[in-house]
């Protein structure tokens, strides 16, 4: 068994020169340069602060949307209160151990 490393198999030294060049590629993708002057950055922090708002109103209002019927999944499990079943009383899931 050889006991020394094989000349073919040393690991190449990563010069700085190539890790320079790969630095300096541009990455894909948008590029935002913060404003500089006091009024852009005045209507960039409202412009960030309405669109949070308007997000989270839609959110809430999907929310609301999803949460106004019946839980199809819950649905031969619980019936609101005061309504009276036709089919007789409503199936439950019980557990097994095992």
């Amino acid at each position: 068994m050889a006991q020394g490393k094989i000349k073919g198999m040393q690991a190449k030294v990563a010069s700085a020169r190539h890790a320079q060049k790969a630095a300096s590629n541009t990455k894909k993708g948008q590029r935002a340069v913060p404003p500089k002057k006091q009024v852009l950055i005045k209507q960039a922090q409202l412009h960030k602060n309405l669109s949070a708002k308007i997000n989270k109103s839609i959110e809430q209002q999907m929310v609301n949307a999803a949460s106004a019927g019946k839980l199809t999944i819950m649905k031969g499990i619980a019936q609101p209160e005061g309504s009276t079943s036709k089919k007789g009383p409503s199936k439950k899931i019980t557990s097994v151990k095992s």
